[in-house]
């Protein structure tokens, strides 16, 4: 007997694709859908009152700003920029500092299979919500009404504005380890800080430094405006400048912010190859 090869063996042919028309109901869903879009698209338009003098004028206000802002008034750096840029950047690590204080905690209880109490995942749940829920200036606008204008108010705002970020993310990659070696630690009797420790920490050791890190970044960012509120940093410097119609120094308080944004993102990239 000779048997076949798998060239020789009979093809089956392929199963053609079924192409069927959508009901009417299906049909009448999707337009309904259109029309939602299309309804608030339109009461979007309505609501914003653009004053169309405004939106044509435009352009030429734009250019005649980009002309005041230049040359770039170097010479300001020094004595104005430096040191509120140096605070931006104070604002932002003791910010997420403090964060992780609070985060780390909240996490923990957020975890399902770090807690296993329903009314603790609860709990911590409302918290984390709720700081991402506030914008960051909105925090800062809160903390200097209690501590008046300064760096404070910024670092409280940071901070609170992160625990929500860091915490939601901590507590997911908490549920996402492998269970086996937590198990065989709570087999031997071990106590749970050093379940934690020696169980959960190594498993989220990259994960946590890339979400801090990841957060530092944002914060760096968030910074640079808090000051237009009154929490300090270079977004004080930048109110005043263009209360004053300094637009030359407003143009390079902005190149300076620019300049740091990226030193920060390449400084993240550079330690997160490093730690991971």
């Amino acid at each position: 007997m000779t048997s076949l090869s798998l060239a020789d063996k009979p093809s089956v042919p392929d199963t053609p694709p079924k192409y069927q028309r959508f009901t009417p109901l299906q049909r009448a869903a999707r337009y309904l859908v259109y029309l939602i879009m299309l309804a608030s698209l339109i009461a979007s338009v309505r609501t914003v009152e653009v004053i169309p003098e405004f939106l044509y004028d435009a352009p030429t206000q734009m250019m005649d700003m980009f002309e005041r802002m230049w040359p770039l008034d170097v010479a300001a750096y020094p004595t104005s920029i430096h040191h509120a840029l140096m605070e931006t950047l104070n604002i932002a690590t003791l910010g997420t500092l403090l964060c992780l204080i609070m985060a780390i905690p909240l996490a923990l209880l957020n975890a399902r299979n770090v807690v296993h109490s329903r009314i603790l995942n609860w709990i911590a749940q409302v918290f984390l919500v709720t700081s991402r829920s506030v914008n960051s200036l909105v925090w800062a606008l809160l903390f200097v009404a209690i501590f008046g204008p300064g760096i404070i108010a910024g670092v409280l705002a940071v901070a609170l504005r992160s625990v929500g970020f860091v915490g939601k993310l901590l507590a997911e990659a908490l549920e996402e380890i492998n269970m086996g070696s937590i198990e065989a630690l709570r087999a031997t009797g071990a106590s749970m800080p050093s379940i934690l420790v020696k169980g959960y920490w190594p498993q989220v050791v990259p994960a946590f430094f890339s979400i801090v890190l990841f957060r530092w970044d944002i914060n760096v960012r968030e910074s640079a405006v808090l000051g237009l509120v009154g929490a300090g940093g270079i977004g004080v410097v930048l109110n005043d400048a263009m209360n004053l119609f300094q637009w030359q120094l407003v143009a390079t308080i902005l190149v300076s912010i620019l300049v740091v944004v990226l030193l920060a993102e390449w400084v993240v990239v550079r330690v997160r190859k490093k730690l991971i």
